[in-house]
């Protein structure tokens, strides 16, 4: 009874294997009707390029320098003289006033005249045209000032889009090796399940025929498990990390393929020697833009204050449905539509509010210490990436060395399992001693391409914070 009990066992554990079998093959099937449908796998030059192109917030960043653009050229129609005209008809009553008008970009009704005894509130018909022209001929460089802000304005935001562009890709690449190693971790993941489930296969029939005790059956039945959960939660960071690099790419792709372009198996084999930041580094680039930018701005304040002198020109025509002669009305009260008389005058014109002089000085000073604050964020940015370069710098040579060492690591490990297995299975020793060697080999094995993975992550963060791209890109194949 108790051999037929531990059969039905075995063809039950068999039943459920097979049916693993089939819902993995189910799986693989799956993933590859998934690729088939995608499409061939991209290599980190072409998601770089697409992530580029594709990033929304990249785009939003280009609109603010295409904004900026703008706003200079605007900036330049202060050069152009100003020139109003206008042609107004009215109907309008002439107490105390002798024929309204409305002015140029105003309501106030203009008055002229002495003041009658008596009101009349009858009207008439007038009518009035001008033209007037003025050229701030002379500024003290308050208008060049206007245009030196618009410049700096558009630096800073072509610098800000180009250091977006650079985090950007910065950005990118981390999540393509990240994905890189979490697919190389589920292979890993994978394998050792296999090999869980090959030791309970073994350890189980070992138990049946009442070789092994059955503890020991509990044991490979715990590790094929805690062997499932490690697969399961590889898989989850994979899935996560395809998520956020397709969503840096611009697109989300559930099933988005990527080459490992040799990142598994080589290490980078340059000589990095800096010890200054690179003078093109987007981020510095970015707060010295906003350092002339308040120097500008600073300027323009100043320069506020300052008078101008104008040419001005003015004409205008004039009808009006009155008489020239004592204060009558026309026979034709419709002739005051036509012009009857029209007047010109130029001139030079000087005007200086002296006392805006004030404002614009506390201003200016108020400036001045925006400038200064902006020296000084440049200064603490600097700092920082100084400080983060060195660590970048250190990290690097430790997980140089630390990925040189993991094969060393990985044959050990393997040397010590197949001395277990062996032993175990010659009877000279326990499963758990067993076990902890399937836990070292497993570890090792992650250890080797999170080592390798290492390397190549803090090769990136050096190139992040030297600002130059092509110390990692350089070392690609």
């Amino acid at each position: 009874m108790k051999q037929a009990r531990y059969h039905y066992v075995g063809q039950r554990f068999e039943s459920n294997r097979k049916r693993g079998k089939t819902g993995w093959l189910l799986l693989i099937g799956a993933g590859l009707l998934t690729t088939q449908a995608v499409g061939q796998s991209v290599n980190l030059n072409q998601v770089i390029e697409q992530s580029v192109r594709q990033y929304p917030f990249l785009k939003a960043k280009q609109a603010e320098v295409n904004s900026a653009e703008r706003r200079l050229q605007a900036s330049r129609t202060e050069l152009l003289p100003s020139v109003i005209l206008q042609d107004q008809y009215t109907y309008a009553t002439s107490n105390s006033l002798n024929n309204s008008f409305f002015p140029n970009e105003g309501t106030n009704i203009s008055t002229s005249g002495g003041v009658r005894p008596v009101a009349i509130s009858q009207a008439s018909f007038g009518s009035y045209t001008s033209a007037s022209i003025e050229w701030r001929a002379i500024t003290f460089g308050r208008v060049k000032a206007n245009i030196g802000v618009a410049k700096a304005d558009l630096q800073r935001s072509q610098a800000d889009y180009e250091n977006e562009i650079f985090q950007h890709q910065v950005r990118t690449i981390d999540a393509y090796l990240l994905l890189l190693i979490n697919q190389k971790l589920v292979q890993i993941q994978q394998s050792n399940l296999e090999r869980a489930q090959t030791f309970k296969r073994v350890v189980d029939s070992g138990v049946r025929s009442g070789m092994r005790a059955g503890v020991d059956s509990a044991l490979a039945t715990a590790e094929a498990v805690r062997a499932r959960l490690l697969l399961l939660e590889s898989q989850q960071r994979e899935q996560v990390q395809r998520l956020r690099l397709s969503e840096l790419a611009g697109q989300l792709q559930s099933g988005m393929q990527v080459d490992s372009m040799g990142f598994y198996s080589s290490l980078p084999n340059g000589v990095f020697l800096s010890d200054s930041l690179s003078p093109k580094n987007p981020t510095l680039r970015l707060f010295q833009s906003q350092i002339t930018l308040s120097a500008a701005r600073s300027l323009a304040t100043q320069r506020a204050g300052m008078p101008t002198i104008s040419l001005v020109g003015a004409g205008n025509a004039r009808g009006s449905g009155f008489s020239n002669q004592g204060d009558l009305f026309l026979t034709n009260q419709l002739n005051g539509l036509g012009y009857q008389v029209g007047n010109y005058l130029v001139g030079v014109v000087a005007r200086w509010n002296l006392t805006n002089l004030l404002r614009t000085h506390q201003d200016y000073r108020a400036d001045q210490f925006l400038v200064e604050r902006s020296r000084q964020l440049f200064n603490t940015q600097r700092l920082q990436i100084t400080r983060q370069y060195q660590e970048a710098e250190t990290q690097y040579q430790v997980a140089l060395e630390q990925a040189r060492q993991a094969p060393i690591q990985l044959r050990a490990a393997r040397q010590a399992f197949n001395q277990a297995k062996s032993r175990y299975e010659s009877g000279l020793t326990d499963l758990p001693t067993l076990l902890q060697s399937v836990v070292t080999l497993n570890r090792a094995e992650v250890d080797g391409y999170v080592a390798t993975s290492n390397v190549w992550r803090f090769l990136l963060l050096k190139a992040a914070a030297d600002g130059d791209l092509s110390l990692f890109m350089n070392q690609v194949r």
